[in-house]
C-alpha cells in the first residue's frame, strides 16, 4: 500500500452552442471577451489583453495598457481546435505548477468542454485549500465563458 497523497483533480464539463473551432478561438485568442478580469485577474480591470502564445512551450499572461505583464501558465500542450495543456502557476508563486487540461469535442451541433485540474499533490502550501478555491473558481470563470457563447 502506498502512503502517496492524492488529491482529486478538478473537473468541469460545459457545453457550449458552436463548433470546436470556434469554442477553441474563443476560450483562447479571444479571452479577454469573457475571462472575469475583475475577480480572477491580477491587474483587474487595468487589463487590456490575455495573450496565448499558440506553440507549446509558449506563455499565457495578462498585459495592462501600460505594459505590466501578469504571468498565468506555460503552454505545455497547443493542439488547435481540441486540446491544450497549461502549467498553472500564476504569478510563478508557487514553486511547482499545477496542470490545466482543456479539451474541445463536437457534440452534435455543440462543442462539450471538459476541463481538468491536477497536480495538487505538487503545491508546497496549503494545496487542499487552494485546490477546493479553485473548484469554486472554475465554475464562475467557465460560467462566464458559456454566456459568452449564448
Amino acid at each position: 500500500m502506498s502512503d502517496a497523497l492524492v488529491i482529486e483533480a478538478v473537473r468541469k464539463t460545459i457545453t457550449v452552442d458552436c463548433v470546436v473551432e470556434e469554442a477553441f478561438r474563443i476560450f483562447t485568442t479571444d479571452a479577454i471577451s469573457w475571462w472575469p478580469l475583475d475577480s480572477h485577474s491580477i491587474h483587474g480591470d487595468n487589463v487590456k489583453q490575455i495573450v496565448f502564445e499558440e506553440h507549446e512551450g509558449g506563455e499565457i499572461y495578462e498585459l495592462t495598457a501600460d505594459g505590466k505583464k501578469g504571468h498565468w501558465a506555460s503552454i505545455l500542450a497547443w493542439e488547435p481546435p481540441n486540446r491544450l495543456v497549461l502549467a498553472w502557476n500564476i504569478l510563478e508563486r508557487d514553486t511547482n505548477s499545477t496542470e490545466v487540461e482543456v479539451r474541445f469535442r463536437a457534440d452534435g451541433d455543440t462543442t462539450r468542454v471538459d476541463l481538468e485540474h491536477r497536480g495538487w499533490e505538487d503545491v508546497a502550501e496549503e494545496r487542499e485549500a487552494k485546490r477546493d478555491n479553485y473548484d469554486t473558481g472554475w465554475d464562475h470563470v467557465l460560467g462566464f465563458y458559456e454566456r459568452r457563447l449564448g
